[in-house]
């Protein structure tokens, strides 16, 4: 009898520790996809700041020629609105080398710290004379740019690769990586004009130095009630996995990775190229078409037509997770091309019915949220291994930004070399619509059709370097191993 009850006793225990260690493996899946979550939602709000601090200027833009006359004139319109690039062009190169070498978690809070202090001085600029003001703001401003230029590949390879950590996430990173990338950014340009127009409302519409810093200073209110999430961020699997602390291999990274680092870059050029200006300026167009209207009119316009990029960007991450990222790419750049045509072609007829030219603006930059919009992010992250993924990013990116500082730049001088205002705007558009049909050829046959996993190509890479003599134990948890060895 002893015998006999032993053996049940003993197949219960058994029994006990396998659902022990079933319920240990729902909990660590359950725990990995809620940290995916958050870490997704936190850098969603952090570019939905970055969206906001970019866009205010534009919205800012008509008070500053009402308030300064003496200090306001095209020439620091445009650095106003491209020193913000530029800083981030800087912040996206720089960054997307510090975060593959030292972690995502460090890169995004010193993203964050300069961000927070250029928002600071630029809600603080003052001169002795308008024109000294503006400089600082000038200055200020790209100091905040390089902040929010480093949030972009810190972001989106953290969106990345948090939504890689379990196969339900993956299964829906399309949707997960538009909505907390472009449509993130997007969502802090409406906000943008929201704000304005409620500050405006609250000094009684009454054009006030008062009503820009305030709008000003609100950038800020975002980036420090995150800190404390992302101070105690952690860096994904992926990268304790795959990270590669010195030693890069580039020649050999090159040589694999120069096609899609074309593809992504170019795609995010002629992307930014067309659609930052046009957003930037919408509310100057609609203040062209309508020069009796108020500030707050044209700001109001600008704002209703940037609502048109959010259904873009949401159909745009569902496209991607059913028919693919290049193909979202290519079809958006496609349509958006001949939307632009169709409105560069007509824009007489279309610019005599107001709200129709305002719906058919509104539906052009959608096409363009829907196609390349959401997609240059997470081609540019899974085109990539692991260990690179900051670095291309951020260099697809700051390409990207280049392009939307050329087009920012190029805008009015394209308007006013024509004879009127409406023939200006009417080149600005064909222009516009041939860049996104090269666009649409670059993304078809540069970028590449990647695994939805991304150990896939981290193997792969890991397997290249080993071919071609890279000492491995630099890469990933071997680097760890090897230094709790030598302790």
């Amino acid at each position: 009898m002893a015998t006999f009850t032993d053996v049940p006793v003993k197949n219960h225990s058994k029994a006990q520790e396998s659902h022990s260690e079933d319920h240990d493996v729902q909990q660590s899946e359950t725990k990995r996809k809620s940290s995916g979550v958050l870490n997704v939602v936190v850098s969603g709000l952090a570019l939905f700041s970055d969206g906001y601090n970019a866009q205010i200027i534009g919205y800012m833009e008509p008070l500053f020629s009402v308030l300064y006359l003496n200090g306001m004139s095209s020439i620091i319109k445009s650095r106003l609105s491209n020193s913000y690039l530029i800083g981030e062009i800087f912040g996206m190169l720089f960054f997307g080398v510090l975060i593959d070498r030292i972690g995502r978690r460090t890169g995004v809070i010193a993203a964050t710290a300069f961000l927070i202090l250029g928002v600071v001085l630029a809600t603080a600029s003052h001169g002795s004379t308008q024109l000294g003001m503006f400089w600082m703001m000038i200055v200020a401003r790209g100091i905040a740019g390089f902040g929010a230029g480093g949030e972009y590949p810190v972001c989106a390879t953290s969106a990345t690769e948090a939504a890689d950590e379990t196969a339900k996430l993956r299964k829906r990173r399309g949707f997960l990586v538009a909505a907390t990338t472009d449509f993130a950014v997007d969502l802090g340009f409406v906000a943008a004009g929201l704000v304005a127009l409620i500050v405006l409302a609250c000094y009684k519409q009454q054009d006030s130095e008062s009503v820009w810093r305030i709008t000003f200073g609100l950038g800020i209110v975002l980036p420090i009630s995150i800190c404390f999430f992302r101070v105690r961020m952690v860096n994904s699997t992926q990268y304790r996995k795959h990270a590669i602390k010195s030693q890069y291999p580039y020649m050999l990274v090159l040589r694999r990775y120069w096609k899609p680092m074309l593809g992504t870059s170019l795609a995010w050029f002629c992307y930014d190229f067309v659609t930052y200006p046009f957003g930037l300026f919408s509310s100057t167009i609609i203040e062209q078409l309508n020069p009796n209207n108020t500030t707050v009119q044209n700001i109001g316009y600008g704002t209703v037509i940037n609502c048109f990029y959010l259904p873009g960007c949401l159909l745009g991450g569902l496209l991607m997770d059913r028919i693919g990222r290049k193909q979202t790419m290519t079809l958006g750049f496609m349509l958006w091309a001949v939307w632009g045509f169709i409105i560069g072609g007509a824009l007489h007829q279309i610019q005599s019915v107001f709200p129709l030219f305002v719906v058919m603006y509104g539906i052009f930059q959608a096409l363009g949220e829907m196609g390349p919009g959401v997609s240059t992010f997470l081609c540019a992250s899974e085109s990539f291994p692991t260990p690179l993924r900051g670095h291309f990013l951020g260099f697809a990116a700051a390409v990207g930004k280049a392009g939307a500082s050329i087009g920012t730049e190029v805008f009015t001088p394209i308007q006013n070399s024509f004879e009127s205002t409406e023939k200006g705007q009417q080149a600005v558009f064909l222009i516009g619509a041939a860049f996104t049909v090269v666009g649409g050829l670059i993304a078809w046959l540069l970028i590449p059709d990647m695994s939805r996993a991304l150990e896939t190509e981290d193997a792969r890479f890991k397997e290249y370097l080993e071919q071609n003599g890279y000492d491995v134990s630099l890469y990933g948890e071997a680097l760890v191993v090897s230094s709790r060895d030598s302790a």
